[in-house]
């Protein structure tokens, strides 16, 4: 059997077990030990021998606790309501227009993925706050939950965003230069989000209501209330990229802003704050269990050769390179249905991204590839968030709006995943909407 088709034989069984529910970490850990054991004859030496390096290398490594940093910070915005105060700005300003609180809703998703980093945590936390806005003014089940489930997947790509630390972790990429590519396409996103919910509420303008218009003294207490948020914000990525601080150092700034700020405005207790490290706790040993399994299946594909033959067997194809990256897209978007986004990102950047990287694009170097795609990537695994059946999004709205049928949630969010797709078109034929602020800084 040759490298290239052992390491696909691995993949498709972690796959099939991934389908079938297994632990996306205990997965990727079967899948290295079963390359581990069939290059070497049943022999599980080299595999222990291995599993304790990887466990040492990729636990003791001082860029990863910028993961658990970035979770607690959000952690500490969930819990200390600074939604709340996002989601009342927002629709200071907007909620007099047609659809203005659908609009609030959005811009608080935008606001709160600033400061939290977690889609599911963005579409959990505005669920309870916007939603229950969204339905007291005739919004339909249908229309309410497609805005909260969409504007949660905000949550990855506006940064700080956990998966494109992880992505940067992986490919050794600068944390700071994604974050930065990412605001555009952050932008561009929640301009289309507005723009499809303005166009699904002109069919409904009779019956979804708006609140009256705000005065000047109340729109300027109300951003007078956000601002520490919004300086949070600013300390983080302008911090960063700034090099005024590494974004272990930004991130420890970001969490212990976060929660001082809850603790003052009095919506957070002792309670909040033990919630807050369990689920920080919690989340990190997951992910941290996951990049584990990762760095074994990653290993044993690399001892196939199995990506590097694959890149190869592409170049002499023939194939042009934007039929390739388009065909990765489309495989991206069948995952979405059956795997989770911390799953999609793991199990397939140390594939594709050897891939990537060997071909032209544009002209782009090596780095401007690898940001580029990282973006592309991340945008792709964000569509998944939201699309049927496994989309988390839609469960964690539906656990919310218990009287909306999931049918109609899914109908609701679908105009938004043509917005997604039209995103990507664009930042396919136009790669500078990413790289554009890069190359304006450096």
């Amino acid at each position: 059997m040759s490298g290239l088709s052992l390491g696909l034989f691995a993949l498709g069984a972690t796959t099939i077990l991934l389908v079938l529910r297994v632990h996306v970490g205990v997965t990727m850990l079967m899948g290295g030990a079963l390359c581990y054991w069939l290059l070497n004859n049943g022999d599980l030496q080299a595999l222990m021998f291995t599993l304790n390096n990887l466990a040492y290398s990729r636990l003791s490594n001082y860029d990863l606790a910028v993961i658990p940093l970035f979770i607690l910070m959000g952690q500490f915005a969930t819990h200390g309501g600074l939604s709340k105060q996002l989601f009342h700005c927002a629709s200071v300003f907007f909620g007099h227009l047609r659809g203005g609180l659908g609009l609030s809703a959005i811009g608080a998703c935008a606001g709160f993925a600033a400061i939290c980093g977690s889609s599911l945590a963005t579409s959990a936390t505005m669920s309870q706050v916007a939603l229950p806005e969204l339905r007291r003014h005739n919004y339909s089940g249908r229309l309410a939950t497609g805005v909260i489930a969409a504007g949660g997947t905000l949550g990855i790509l506006i940064p700080p965003s956990v998966p494109l630390v992880i992505y940067a972790v992986l490919t050794q990429e600068s944390i700071a230069k994604l974050f930065v590519a990412a605001v555009v396409p952050g932008v561009i996103a929640i301009i289309g989000y507005m723009i499809v919910l303005r166009i699904m509420v002109a069919r409904d303008e009779h019956t979804v209501q708006s609140i009256p218009k705000a005065s000047l003294a109340a729109r300027l207490s109300a951003l007078v209330g956000i601002l520490p948020i919004i300086g949070i914000f600013l300390v983080v990525i302008v911090g960063i990229y700034g090099g005024w601080s590494n974004p272990t150092e930004a991130a420890s700034i970001g969490a212990a802003a976060c929660g001082i700020l809850a603790v003052i405005k009095g919506e957070m207790g002792w309670k909040g704050i033990r919630t807050s490290l369990l689920g920080t706790a919690e989340t990190t040993a997951m992910i941290f269990l996951v990049l584990l399994g990762a760095d074994l299946l990653n290993s044993g594909l690399a001892l196939t050769q199995m990506p590097y033959e694959l890149a190869n067997l592409v170049r002499e194809s023939g194939l042009a390179p934007m039929i390739v990256l388009i065909a990765i897209l489309i495989l991206y978007l069948l995952l979405g249905c059956v795997m989770d986004s911390l799953a999609m990102i793991l199990l397939t950047i140390p594939i594709f991204y050897p891939l990537i990287i060997s071909l032209d694009f544009y002209g782009l170097d090596t780095t401007q590839k690898s940001i580029w795609f990282g973006i592309l990537a991340l945008m792709v695994v964000e569509i998944g968030l939201i699309h049927p059946p496994l989309g988390m999004n839609l469960f964690i709205v539906q656990k919310a709006a218990k009287d909306v049928p999931f049918i109609e949630t899914i109908k609701g969010v679908f105009p938004f995943i043509v917005s997604d797709l039209i995103r990507i078109i664009l930042l396919v034929a136009f790669p500078t909407l990413c790289l554009g602020l890069i190359n304006y800084f450096s």
